[in-house]
């Protein structure tokens, strides 16, 4: 056992013990042996596969899955979006016979290519189609109010116009769509001054026909929200009077809106309300897709919906589907909200417990009362519990009834986004913050699922700007926020014969062949599937639950009438619960969101707090506002159970939401009376028993995880981003090296430990790492560093340390110093341009690297692809374990090749790969292969108004607003990007060493 002791005496005893047991003849069980997990499909990166126009066909089917089976994808997820101008003969309608023909063969292809599939449950996003009626798309609520004294009558009509509207896409190129049809065709200035018009004038609102799915060539009209001028049916007309009476008065309105009602005595206010249409349209659908979106609350709706889906799909075998997906709410990103569903009013009263018509101007004024502000809570959790009934758990049925499940992305809706996520078989988030990513692996944590997903690398850089390193840390980000498997933002189909850079989807990072990092993504994604292969077949190993207060974001006033929640915007960053989570994370705690519902779930065993998923260690209550009474009473079951429950600043005021308030408020202070807080001998912090637990309170969130002993990992004091997880074998950490400076120390483990190995999931190399274990080692002590592990990693590496419960046997894990100075490798450098264009370079030798585009002649400038560096070297006297060959700097991405062998991929910061010395002969040949970017190419093209942005809807838009010319997208003011091995090329020679009890712990 490569164990390094803290006492020697430790070290004697496991020394006499092995030879007493040896003496008496103990026959001892064969060590484990550790192994790299068998790679699956799931294990390695998928992709989002855009199909434009859905005009595919199955010889490029074929070539495309192929190219993504080679690139190491393990699966696909078709979304067919808006198509390419000048293909509208290809385009195949959404859910035809012929579509289904081509899904069928594609689920045919990649089983023989052992490759999974998913499927957008629709085109773009979000769910909809020209299927999709009046009654079934989505509403708003509209009201207005009138005055009336006693005795008078009122005059007006009780009505409600709806104000025309109309949102579509301004693409510069829709006039010429016709003329595209013959690619070669020469269109005069057609990118110097493109207009944006429709047909020569800009779309009106009566130009549009009524219903959608009346128009033709809905590709052209990128229709993204549409309302008609009508009046809007009524829904209610109560009257309020200064004393408090009510009256219901929508039956005492005629069909012409007349209102026949004497006012009694008294002055009296009147709320109409009415059912308006929000008019959002499904953004980005593909051909025979495109039309309203439904209303997510409302089961006839998505029951409508589906039924499409049902008809399509009869007669035709689809096994191999596993799972369909959404792709996030984005319904509101619109004009005005989707804030009404016909049975709304039916749905509160039996979900709240009283009728919401008698509290209207409670719910629409402005003002900010106790009142106005229960109602409104109320009627957003209504919202909220329709969301997950009537969308999100029937979807998840009727995905089953097809033996398939459901992804899901349930960020930016207006629900409480845990209890989404956890009604999804594979939650899926986005984004660059860690603090949202948690929200889908906790749902995922909590409640038991394998699989967590994330849509990863979404318009990372500016169009042709993101590196293979830049994709690294993105991948990265998800897995060390608890996601475990991760879907590229994405790839587009091509037909193989499409002029370079062939299709392409505007919010991408454009991982596909056509992209010249392409020949290094297979290495990338090597390296992500060797991570997700440990994560998917572990489970969590968080100690702390964090309560997400949701009633306080309900009650929260702000500028709309529902909350939409993704763990972001200016509410979410100010809050209690995300300044708790921002100090867990950053202090080393490992935890997990849970919902109130999450919560009723919870039992506990002795100290620990048992979920679906998993075991914690305490729950952490956020200073909070609202709660409600099922939860709060939970956490007092929880407590008497033997729980630690830590509330955090003080314990909640109120109880949300207005139904049977003073029954549950008095049992409420009930509850809270029984909690008879004592100040401890630790400053700060108060406790009350309750049964076999605890509360603790305290305006010290550190200190109070510390008295409850919770573990605090210590790695981020090395500059190290980490996750924890356990499995049968014992606990493992991915550990990654983000920091300009590399790490070479002993580094603390806040778990138990009898030996570990390490696995670099970059080069394959694995073996025993150097362990030192104190004595008094145990996981209740772990948090003081007893067990410790030696890692090197420079800036950029990672690695994956895997603990043992058992002794095991490997070679042991190599450790490096150097052993003199670096030594520049000098001489001639033979170049090749291997692949790329738009031509292929001359051949070059060179003693002096810098970029390609400084040589002379412009097709060096313009070259986007893979050039080979050559160089021959003599082998150096002395040398032991071998060279650090370090590239300097590389512009992108290199593959290194050694006498004609492949060693690795290097994606940067720092470009070092060691070449051990049996891998050294009296001549070698290096070779190093470099990708650069796609920019320079695309410039060229720019630059002279090459015609390649040529898609229907969004065509092509910019990111950064400098890059932007006429509404789209144009790199033709870039400057040329380096590009190449810039060097200095040095090679250092090294040797490995054993860590012995000279080295301690630092």
């Amino acid at each position: 056992m490569y164990t390094v002791y803290r006492k020697t005496t430790q070290l004697l005893i496991v020394l006499i013990a092995i030879s007493i047991f040896s003496s008496c003849g103990v026959k001892q069980e064969p060590k484990l042996t550790p192994e790299w997990p068998t790679i699956t499909k799931e294990n390695k990166p998928w992709t989002r596969w855009w199909w434009h126009g859905s005009a595919v066909t199955k010889e490029g089917i074929t070539a495309d899955l192929e190219a993504l089976k080679a690139g190491g994808m393990g699966g696909v997820e078709i979304t067919p979006i808006f198509g390419v101008i000048g293909e509208e003969e290809n385009f195949i309608d959404y859910l035809s016979p012929e579509w289904m023909e081509i899904l069928v063969y594609t689920l045919q292809e990649a089983k023989r290519l052992d490759l999974g599939v998913d499927m957008a449950t629709g085109t773009g996003w979000p769910f909809g189609g020209p299927w999709v009626g009046e009654q079934d798309a989505p509403k708003n609520m509209a009201f207005t109010t009138y005055n009336v004294s006693e005795g008078e009558i009122l005059n007006q009509t009780i009505a409600y116009t709806q104000k025309p509207l109309l949102r579509a896409i301004a693409n510069p190129v829709y006039q010429l769509h016709e003329k595209m049809k013959v690619s070669e065709e020469q269109i005069p200035n057609m990118l110097k001054e493109p207009k944006k018009e429709y047909f020569g004038e800009r779309l009106e609102i009566d130009q549009v026909k009524s219903p959608i799915a009346a128009n033709e060539n809905m590709q052209a009209l990128g229709l993204e929200q549409v309302r008609f001028e009508k009046l809007l049916p009524l829904v209610s007309l109560m009257a309020y009077s200064e004393s408090g009476e009510t009256l219901d008065l929508t039956e005492n309105v005629s069909a012409q809106g007349k209102l026949d009602w004497t006012a009694p005595s008294g002055n009296w206010t009147l709320y109409a309300v009415f059912q308006g249409w929000h008019g959002k349209m499904v953004e980005r659908a593909g051909p025979g897709g495109e039309g309203n979106v439904i209303d997510h609350f409302s089961t006839k709706a998505i029951d409508d919906y589906l039924h499409k889906f049902d008809s399509a799909f009869t007669s035709y075998d689809l096994t191999g589907m596993r799972a369909y997906f959404n792709d996030s709410y984005e319904v509101d990103d619109a004009s005005g909200e989707a804030n009404w569903t016909p049975d709304f009013f039916a749905e509160f009263e039996k979900r709240r417990g009283y009728d919401l018509r008698k509290y209207l101007p409670a719910l629409l004024s402005e003002d900010s009362t106790m009142l106005n502000i229960r109602v409104l809570s109320d009627y957003r959790e209504t919202f909220s519990d329709l969301l997950l009934e009537t969308f999100t758990e029937h979807w998840q049925k009727w995905a089953a009834s097809k033996n398939s499940i459901i992804r899901n992305q349930a960020h930016g809706s207006p629900a409480n986004i845990l209890d989404l996520y956890a009604a999804s078989d594979i939650p899926e988030t986005e984004g660059a913050e860690i603090i949202k990513i948690k929200m889908a692996s906790s749902a995922a944590n909590v409640t038991g699922k394998q699989l967590s997903s994330s849509e990863a690398a979404t318009w990372l850089n500016e169009h042709f700007q993101s590196t293979p390193g830049d994709l690294k840390v993105n991948l990265e980000r998800y897995l060390l926020g608890g996601v475990n498997h991760v879907f590229y933002h994405g790839t587009a189909y091509s037909p193989q014969d499409a002029p370079w850079p062939g299709w392409l989807f505007y919010a991408a990072v454009h991982v596909n062949p056509r992209n010249s990092i392409w020949p290094d993504i297979a290495e990338l994604n090597s390296y992500i599937a060797n991570v997700q292969a440990f994560m998917q077949n572990s489970k969590p190993d968080n100690d702390v639950l964090i309560y997400y207060p949701i009633y306080d974001r309900f009650a929260n006033k702000g500028r709309a009438s529902l909350e939409h929640f993704g763990a972001r915007g200016p509410v979410f960053e100010a809050s209690e619960v995300k300044k708790d989570a921002d100090i867990l994370q950053e202090e080393g705690y490992a935890f997990d969101f849970i919902s109130d519902t999450q919560i009723q779930s919870l039992s506990a065993k002795g100290k620990e707090i048992i979920a679906t998923g998993g075991s914690y260690q305490t729950i952490v209550v956020p200073k909070t506002e609202f709660i409600s009474l099922s939860t709060f009473e939970k956490l007092v079951d929880l407590a008497k159970a033997g729980a630690t429950v830590i509330v955090h600043e003080s314990l909640p005021k109120n109880l949300n939401g207005l139904g049977e308030l003073a029954v549950r408020q008095q049992a409420f202070e009930s509850l809270k009376g029984a909690l008879k807080f004592t100040d401890n001998q630790e400053a700060g912090i108060q406790q009350a028993n309750m049964g076999e637990g605890r509360f603790l309170l305290g305006d010290d969130l550190n200190a109070l995880l510390q008295f409850a002993n919770i573990r605090m990992e210590k790695l981020q004091e090395k500059g190290l981003e980490y996750i924890r997880k356990k499995n049968d074998n014992g606990t493992f950490y991915y550990l990654v090296n983000w920091t300009d400076k590399a790490v070479d120390s002993w580094i603390p483990l806040a778990t138990s430990a009898k030996d570990l190995e390490i696995f670099n999931p970059l080069t394959g190399v694995k073996g025993k790492g150097a362990l030192q274990v104190s004595p008094e080692a145990s996981p209740e002590t772990s948090t003081d560093g007893n067990v410790q592990c030696f890692v090197q990693l420079a800036p950029g590496e990672s690695c994956i340390v895997q603990t043992y419960n058992t002794e095991i046997e490997d070679e042991l894990y190599p450790y490096y110093k150097a052993t003199s100075a670096p030594v520049a490798l000098n001489g001639n450098w033979q170049i090749t341009f291997e692949t790329g264009g738009p031509e292929i370079p001359d051949p070059i030798e060179t003693d002096q690297l810098k970029s390609w585009t400084e040589f002379e002649g412009e097709t060096y400038k313009n070259f986007s692809g893979t050039a080979v560096y050559k160089i021959e070297i003599t082998k150096p006297e002395g040398i032991k374990a071998g060279m650090l060959l370090d590239l300097g700097e590389v512009d992108v991405s290199a593959r290194v090749y050694w006498n004609g062998k492949k060693l690795n991929a290097l994606f940067g910061p720092k470009y070092q790969i060691v070449i051990a010395g049996e891998q050294w002969q009296e001549n070698n040949v290096l070779e190093v292969r470099v990708s650069n970017l796609m920019a320079n190419r695309i410039a060229w093209m720019d630059k002279n108004g090459m015609y390649w942005k040529k898609f229907y809807n969004v065509n092509f838009p910019a990111r950064l607003p400098e890059n932007r010319k006429f509404g789209m997208f144009s790199a033709e003011n870039w400057k040329l990007t380096s590009s190449g091995l810039l060097g200095p090329v040095e090679i250092t020679p090294i040797q490995t060493y054993l860590l012995d009890n000279s080295l301690t712990a630092n």
